[in-house]
């Protein structure tokens, strides 16, 4: 999965280390909330339910806004800075949600192993 997402990976998490920057006190736990937020309202579009409103804190929601953004501008459904994804590169709800529960899980490891911003400071690293 990585090589064949890893534009789509990138991306999301460019989106996630955008907030960083600008709210150095964010941790990772924040950004499981809002990650299980956003994987919780693509499964719901999946299902053709109707989206739930998730009581999140301002950081959760501006990780959650940010990477929802990013997320559908990659299935091609927003346009950002007046770009659009080439239909080539275009990716199904189901591809987006795979790659959110990959950086889930990544996300978690990371704060399992280096603490409350162990994969934001690891990833930040990689993402300019």
């Amino acid at each position: 999965m990585d090589e064949k997402y890893l534009d789509v990976l990138q991306n999301i998490e460019f989106a996630i280390v955008s907030v960083y920057h600008n709210q150095s006190d964010l941790n990772d736990y924040e950004v499981m909330t809002a990650l299980d937020a956003l994987i919780d309202t693509y499964r719901l579009e999946i299902r053709e339910h109707s989206p739930k409103e998730y009581p999140l804190t301002d950081k959760e929601g501006l990780v959650f806004q940010e990477v929802h953004e990013m997320c559908e501008f990659r299935m091609n459904r927003k346009k950002m800075d007046g770009m659009s994804v080439n239909i080539i590169n275009q990716k199904s709800t189901e591809e987006i949600l795979s790659c959110l529960r990959k950086i889930r899980k990544s996300v978690e490891r990371w704060a399992d192993r280096n603490g409350e911003q162990g994969y934001l400071n690891f990833v930040r690293e990689y993402v300019k």
